[in-house]
């Protein structure tokens, strides 16, 4: 086992890791604003690739390219549970450039969305693990070969994105958001199987040992290209037909979840985990779960301030007091006990007598 000390891996990684969540936050808006330029010309969301003649969707993927080098790096320096809940970030920097740029709105139940994934996040770095169960690419071949635990995973996930791809996306596809996000999400879990191995096979390449003759080196590199191919195109299809907004704290969670399933069934990074940092990281994981629903469920919903209480809108008092400026010098004592039959027929015996 090699400790993750709080020292300069675990700064490192962490560095990285916000710096990637910055890059790809921003990829989606430039994306976005890319497909949206094409005015329905060859639209990715029917098949077509003109997209690939805009500059801002090129720009977009280069901040994407960025940031996941970043994430790359961070996976070589951190377990895989702490570095994939900081991507929430990236959803908070999406969903504020969403609201600058291409004028999605970002009420007030966002703000406090994005306040408890920034809060959940924190929750979850803090109760993270502080071991790495993989340190050289003879221990990642062991557990890749693991018929019982990562095969079986890696079958499912394979199985289910076929099924997903060539029976769900056809029908359903373009009307719920779930098909292609979901593509993404478990091909995912893969492509940072495989960053983590070629991490360790970096550190090991500079630390003098022969990684370019190991083949498990160049299978993950080939697995990793075919699994960002497969999540660029299904992510475009998926922003090309639903809001970014909707499309980025989706993918998130999802994807977050099949990260943390792959990371506990291959890395093993949640076996030597007090039951503290488990309740902890749930919860903060829980926690970044609550603040993207808030995020995503109520982004249509307009929030003005009449809908403050009246203490708290512009002014700071009740335009129509309860108490008018004649009854505060009256107390609940002096008021008549007289019915409101008997007020009335009062009243109309005042009025007789001032006529006569």
């Amino acid at each position: 086992l090699v400790p993750v000390a709080m020292g300069a891996g675990f700064g490192a990684g962490l560095g990285l890791a916000l710096a990637s969540s910055a890059f790809i936050g921003g990829s989606f808006v430039l994306k976005k604003k890319g497909l949206l330029r094409l005015c329905g010309r060859g639209r990715a969301g029917q098949g077509g690739h003109a997209y690939l003649r805009e500059r801002l969707w090129w720009a977009g993927l280069l901040c994407m390219g960025v940031g996941e080098a970043a994430n790359f790096a961070a996976y070589a320096f951190a377990p895989a549970t702490l570095v994939t809940p900081l991507g929430a970030l990236s959803v908070l920097v999406s969903a504020v450039l969403s609201s600058i740029f291409l004028n999605e709105q970002l009420n007030v139940h966002g703000k406090i969305g994005c306040i408890l994934s920034i809060l959940g996040s924190t929750v979850m770095v803090i109760h993270a693990p502080q071991e790495e169960e993989v340190s050289s690419l003879e221990s990642m071949a062991e557990k890749l070969k693991d018929p019982g635990r990562f095969i079986v995973f890696a079958v499912c996930v394979l199985v289910s994105s076929l099924l997903l791809i060539f029976v769900a996306g056809p029908r359903y596809g373009q009307s719920n958001v779930l098909v292609y996000v979901l593509v993404c999400s478990a091909i995912g879990s893969l492509s940072v199987s495989c960053v983590k191995g070629l991490g360790i096979a970096l550190k090991e390449l500079f630390s003098g040992k022969p990684v370019l003759k190991e083949p498990l080196a160049w299978v993950l590199l080939v697995c990793l290209v075919i699994c960002i191919s497969i999540q660029i195109n299904y992510l475009n299809k998926a922003l090309d037909i639903f809001n970014t907004s909707v499309v980025t704290p989706i993918y998130y969670v999802l994807f977050t979840t099949a990260v943390m399933t792959c990371s506990a069934i291959l890395f093993k990074e949640w076996q030597h985990m007090v039951l503290d940092n488990v309740i902890g990281s749930i919860s903060g994981f829980l926690t970044i779960v609550s603040g993207i629903f808030l995020l995503h469920a109520f982004r249509d919903m307009p929030f003005t301030p009449n809908l403050l209480p009246l203490f708290l809108q512009p002014g700071g008092a009740d335009p129509h007091p309860p108490w008018s400026s004649a009854d505060r010098h009256q107390s609940c004592q002096h008021q008549p006990l007289l019915p409101s039959e008997d007020k009335g027929s009062q009243s109309t015996e005042e009025e007789e007598e001032e006529e006569k």
